[in-house]
């Protein structure tokens, strides 16, 4: 595939009000990309649209949980009179309890837009993003690779991004459009000051930065991968998984939980 020019992109990132959604934005502009940026909080939209000169950068404040996130978005970029060429899927929250304890209206809420918004939103652009030359990148995590006790819906969700990324990967073989899954492990972003430190299961964090430049290194590759693990441990822990029952996978990630975790609370944890 040709290198992509970033000039001639406009980019539309969902959760963008903070990190990785915050993160792209910062590294997409000083590539040049023009940004539509789309979060719940329009402050928050705002001052960061500021830091970004010499780029034009359209903030939209809608709460992508609601149903009909795709069309309600579509109608709205369009009502400024935007073409987005490229998108960021990265809105999305996680529970971090047991799940006969959590809040089902939570549950409820988690599956929208983790799953049901992400996929609307997808469906609403992919049309004109496989017309061009741009791209289509997913957030996952690497609990989409493993059950995930604690945090089981949230880990599920991230399997159905994972596994549906990566089949449009495939189907959008021989158009200009550039697939990709991202799937970090913990992150040092407003992730935890929500969630509380016992959501990274006593693993190590990485930056916001870190996880931005593997998936940009890997989008920027002639033949790009359907789907990028961030972090030399991350993808040892994947791979590893691979290699053992998944009776001793469960075991072991919900054994690392449960120290972590402490007291069995439900803990919400935005990131859009």
């Amino acid at each position: 595939m040709s290198a992509i020019d970033y000039r001639a992109q406009t980019v539309l990132i969902t959760g963008a009000s903070a990190g990785l959604g915050a993160e792209f934005a910062r590294r997409l502009a000083a590539r040049g990309a023009d940004l539509v940026l789309v979060a719940r909080r329009a402050d928050r939209l705002e001052r960061l649209a500021a830091e970004l000169p010499g780029v034009t950068v359209t903030t939209i404040a809608m709460d992508l949980a609601a149903p009909g996130a795709g069309e309600r978005l579509s109608a709205a970029v369009a009502e400024r009179g935007v073409t987005v060429t490229s998108l960021i899927n990265n809105a999305g929250f996680g529970t971090n309890a047991l799940f006969h304890e959590e809040d089902p209206a939570r549950v409820d809420a988690e599956i929208a837009l983790n799953v049901t918004s992400l996929v609307g939103i997808t469906r609403a652009f992919i049309d004109r993003l496989r017309a061009g030359d741009g791209f289509l990148i997913n957030l996952a995590s690497i609990v989409a690779y493993q059950s995930n006790p604690r945090m089981a819906v949230y880990g599920a969700t991230k399997a159905f991004v994972l596994s549906f990324t990566e089949a449009l990967w495939y189907e959008s073989r021989g158009t200009g459009l550039r697939v990709l899954a991202v799937s970090p492990g913990p992150t040092e972003t407003e992730f935890f000051e929500v969630a509380g430190q016992a959501a990274d299961g006593g693993n190590r964090r990485m930056r916001a930065d870190q996880v931005v430049d593997r998936a940009l290194r890997a989008l920027d590759r002639r033949n790009p991968p359907p789907s990028v693990v961030t972090g030399a441990a991350n993808r040892t822990m994947t791979f590893a998984n691979r290699l053992v029952s998944r009776r001793l996978q469960a075991t072991v990630v919900g054994k690392l939980m449960e120290r972590s975790a402490g007291a069995p609370a439900t803990i919400s944890t935005p990131s859009a």
